[in-house]
């Protein structure tokens, strides 16, 4: 943990303050109390909106584009240069091996922030086109104060992907961060003290489902935005198309891996290695469904087989680490339930399905890989949150496709063969937000996002900075000046 950081806690109106209300964070690798976390009470839920709202954030909402892209640019500085630490103490908490932990929560952060600084540079809030009578001011302005709420899997990515874009637009933010992971939101409130962002333009105030559902249908929230479960999803959905409130929902995935007959074996399996194996496959775009062709069933199989039994599982601090722990005890029991789950199906076991010898301290379950999964199955068809993948076999593209597109999920997919055109067409007609092609990567120039159950809206690119801004139309009768 970094020494400048009181875990206890809450960051609101642009000063540090304690939290009435603390959790124990538990470090995923040992299962011992890493430390107590803030966790915020309505009072303070009320309190973060209400600085949001205040003289110094309306400034932030005000202040020219100039002005904004130099206070993202003292806060990217800010957050780069407590990356290696935070990146550490992530790993802790939730498990992450440390080699993914440096990029997405050491680095990720302050380069999204400097893309989205540089995004607005050329930005103009107006636009005038003409009009059959007259012209048309088309103009764009923030959306208002932006209710965030993220989850413990990739916690300082997640949260960055909207207050990042949402600062960029003007918008102040109330991050409302997952009890796992509260400990690490707290350098959001660091850098952002240090890079003197306006009081309530980002109050930082960890909590739990009580503290969401209220800030969620806070009347002085103007947006929400969120990623978590689809089952979450659904009700801050309900409640946000109650109060026509905006709302951008990332959820829940069930991707499905294309394997086409011409794939490389050996460049499909390291593929694989992070496709479908990423975070512990804590990973919401998780290709955790293997669609194999049956011309090459058993080769794939057993190679699948061999690189789940391959991976390095151990301490999430160690740089030779593939797989950590899982985050909590009830998660690692939750995926183990679904292993009993596959072992009851019928479905063949060819690597895992149990807690890793030598490892029954901290949440840990070793990589595991079901073959001759049906499709229509629970272990198919749900998401599981761990190291656990299917295989189906398949007879032809179009069996595929509707193999892939035959679930309720949307959010991601891969496609892996020696044919780029190919595996593009196949990406074409997979019904999801994103599909990679013989990798699996996003790219902050892109948008993400799902369809279907995971989810509505999307987060990066110039798509992810749009989310945030409301258009207005202001119609003159006089002609545009030339």
């Amino acid at each position: 943990m970094t020494q400048s950081i009181d875990t206890a806690r809450l960051f609101v109106g642009g000063a540090f303050r304690g939290a009435a209300k603390t959790v124990p964070v538990i470090e995923a690798a040992t299962g011992e109390v890493l430390a107590d976390g803030p966790c915020a009470t309505v009072s303070d839920i009320d309190d973060a909106v209400a600085a949001a709202h205040g003289d110094a954030a309306t400034q932030w909402r005000n202040a020219t584009v100039a002005e904004r892209a130099d206070g993202l640019k003292r806060f990217a500085a800010a957050l780069r240069a407590r990356g290696q630490d935070t990146a550490t103490l992530v790993s802790r908490e939730n498990g992450m091996p440390i080699t993914l932990s440096r990029v997405v929560n050491g680095v990720f952060p302050s380069v999204l922030v400097g893309y989205y600084a540089k995004l607005i540079a050329g930005w103009e809030a107006e636009e005038a086109r003409p009009a059959l009578v007259g012209h048309t001011i088309v103009r764009r302005e923030p959306v208002g104060v932006v209710g965030a709420i993220t989850p413990w899997n990739y916690p300082q990515a997640l949260a960055i992907m909207k207050i990042a874009p949402a600062l960029a637009a003007g918008c102040p933010v109330v991050l409302k961060a997952a009890p796992e992971t509260a400990l690490d939101a707290l350098v959001f409130a660091e850098a952002a003290e240090e890079a003197c962002l306006p009081p309530g333009v980002l109050n930082v105030v960890p909590g739990d489902a009580a503290a969401g559902a209220h800030l969620v249908t806070h009347p002085g929230i103007d947006k929400v935005a969120f990623t978590g479960s689809t089952n979450a999803g659904r009700v801050i959905g309900a409640e946000c198309g109650r109060l026509i409130r905006p709302v951008t929902l990332e959820l829940g995935g069930k991707s499905a891996a294309v394997i086409l007959d011409d794939a490389d074996l050996d460049s499909t399996i390291e593929g694989l290695r992070t496709a479908s194996f990423v975070n512990n496959g804590q990973t919401c775009h998780l290709s955790s469904r293997i669609l194999v062709p049956n011309t090459r069933y058993a080769e794939f199989v057993s190679a699948i087989a061999e690189l789940a039994n391959s991976l390095t599982v151990g301490d999430p601090l160690d740089d030779a680490t593939e797989i950590g722990p899982l985050v909590s005890e009830r998660q690692r029991e939750r995926v183990l339930d679904y292993i009993r789950i596959g072992r009851e199906s019928g479905a063949r076991l060819v690597a895992g399905g149990s807690v890793p010898a030598g490892l029954s301290r901290g949440w840990f379950v070793a990589p595991t890989v079901f073959a001759d999964v049906d499709n229509r199955d629970r272990l198919a068809q749900e998401e599981i949150f761990g190291p656990v993948i299917t295989i189906t076999g398949y007879d032809d593209d179009a069996e595929a496709v509707r193999l892939a597109n035959d679930t309720e999920f949307g959010l991601a997919g891969t496609v892996w063969s020696q044919d780029n055109e190919r595996a593009t067409e196949i990406a074409r007609a997979m019904h999801t937000g994103s599909v990679g092609v013989n990798h699996y990567q996003l790219d902050i120039q892109s948008p993400f996002g799902g369809v279907k159950s995971s989810g509505l809206g999307r987060e990066l690119g110039p798509e992810g900075l749009d989310a945030y801004r409301i258009t207005k139309s202001i119609y003159r009768a006089d002609p545009i000046l030339s």
